[in-house]
């Protein structure tokens, strides 16, 4: 084994875990730009400057897929739609009425949503140790959006915050199974790019809409930053980082730096926002987190 090999375990960790901070910061930034920029606005603007940001790599593929791009624009607008539209502006709409923290835990039972939809549209097999998971991880869910109160429960009066939060992440399950579902021998930058591309399309109209009602993004400084951040740091930088995890680890190690996120979501919230972490958080974790790792823990014979 040369010394190269023998350190890319150590570097695809690292990257891991890079990675999963990467994601987290997507809820941090966006609860951080709440005040300073409307929802949809920053949405479409993450996913304009992202795009720019990679269109000197895409371009070339880009010209040279252009015909095979035209023919499938109606799936690739649904992917913007899902991907970039619905989980971009869904989750800044969410966290401005709830928490980082509460976002995070929320959103890491996408792999759950994703096993669910996947079993329902693919017809894929759920077993027995699976379904147990999914009951625990959305038990955990339920104790977020209770927030520690069985009333809430039992009126169905849930903070409207985390219902944009638990959307989010449902469009984010049924992006993932889309992709899953859809071969395509795009380079992972050009169908980035794309994807990217049909978001802004999705978010133009909504955009317009939120400006003409009265929140336009007011050109500051905060502003600015917020933007730059969730796109460059939440977007560019978290794609290129996974992708290159995937190539040191693997894809179903890779895939699991979602279960890490919420960690990095509530450790940043607390340094950055001064979220403190409440008892409902802790027991939503304790029952999200294992009953993810319990439904998608791949058999032996996987």
């Amino acid at each position: 084994m040369t010394a190269g090999s023998a350190g890319r375990p150590f570097a695809g960790y690292a990257l891991f875990f890079l990675t999963s901070a990467l994601m987290a910061s997507n809820v941090v930034m966006g609860r951080a730009a709440a005040e300073a920029v409307p929802p949809v606005g920053l949405a479409f603007w993450r996913w304009m400057v992202a795009f720019l940001l990679v269109l000197p790599a895409a371009l070339p593929d880009l010209w040279r897929n252009r015909q095979a791009l035209l023919a499938d624009w109606r799936r690739l607008m649904v992917l913007g739609a899902l991907g970039m539209g619905v989980c971009g502006a869904f989750v800044y709409v969410g966290l401005e009425h709830t928490t980082a923290t509460n976002a995070g835990l929320i959103y890491a039972s996408s792999p759950v949503l994703i096993l669910l939809i996947a079993a329902v549209v693919l017809g894929e097999r759920v077993g027995p140790r699976q379904i147990a998971g999914i009951a625990v991880a959305m038990a955990g869910v339920l104790a977020i959006l209770a927030r520690g109160d069985p009333d809430v429960l039992l009126s169905l009066s849930f903070n409207a915050g985390d219902v944009w939060i638990l959307a989010a992440a449902t469009a984010w399950a049924v992006y993932t199974v889309m992709l899953r579902r859809s071969q395509t021998s795009l380079p992972i930058v050009t169908l980035f790019a794309a994807n990217a591309l049909a978001g802004v399309l999705i978010l133009a109209p909504f955009y317009l809409w939120e400006t003409l009602s009265g929140r336009p993004v007011v050109p500051s400084a905060d502003a600015a930053l917020s933007i730059v951040g969730v796109a460059v740091v939440a977007s560019v930088m978290a794609f290129l980082a996974y992708q290159k995890t995937i190539s040191l680890i693997g894809p179903a190690r890779a895939g699991t730096s979602l279960y890490v996120m919420p960690l990095w979501a509530a450790l940043l919230a607390w340094v950055v926002l001064g979220e403190r972490l409440q008892t409902f958080h802790l027991a939503g974790a304790l029952l999200i987190l294992p009953g993810v790792v319990l439904a998608t823990l791949p058999t032996r014979r996987a």
